[in-house]
């Protein structure tokens, strides 16, 4: 199975250690999780529904990862209750069970949202993250707009 990442440089380690200090979304604070996605657009989205609109200031240090492991997820049900999302999932993560849990993202139905359990004993065998920066700046940008023959742009 092929995960993907889209974080910054300084939060490259697959150690959960931001949603072990802040929480996240499906485990509360205190539990150590990665959170990767099951395609690299679900990463991109993800990750820009939190930045500003215009970009302006954004930080220039992202990279785009992936890995790839020999393990199937369990399936955790989607459900819309924050408090109900962080409970499925601190059971999760607490039981052990598995190395891997899937759930349907909320941003791309389409795809899923795949957290490691970073202290699962399987954690081990999870290569490190192949990387590429990615800029959202350019990524997002507009190419100019072609103007029709004989014709010129006005300011």
């Amino acid at each position: 199975m092929q995960l993907w990442r889209l974080t910054r440089a300084p939060f490259l380690a697959l150690d959960g250690s931001g949603p072990e200090k802040h929480g996240a979304r499906w485990v509360s604070p205190g539990l150590p999780v990665v959170n990767f996605a099951s395609e690299p657009g679900l990463a991109v989205l993800v990750v820009l529904r939190y930045l500003p609109r215009d970009l302006a200031g954004i930080d220039t240090d992202y990279l785009l990862g992936w890995t790839e492991i020999d393990a199937e997820p369990e399936r955790l049900p989607f459900v819309d209750d924050p408090d109900a999302k962080r409970r499925r999932g601190d059971d999760w993560r607490k039981s052990g069970r598995s190395l891997l849990a899937a759930v349907r993202s909320a941003v791309l139905p389409e795809a899923d949202v795949i957290m490691m359990n970073p202290q699962h004993p399987d954690a081990a065998r999870v290569p490190p993250l192949e990387c590429r920066p990615f800029d959202f700046r350019q990524t997002l940008s507009l190419p100019p707009t072609p103007q029709p023959a004989g014709t010129t742009s006005s300011s």
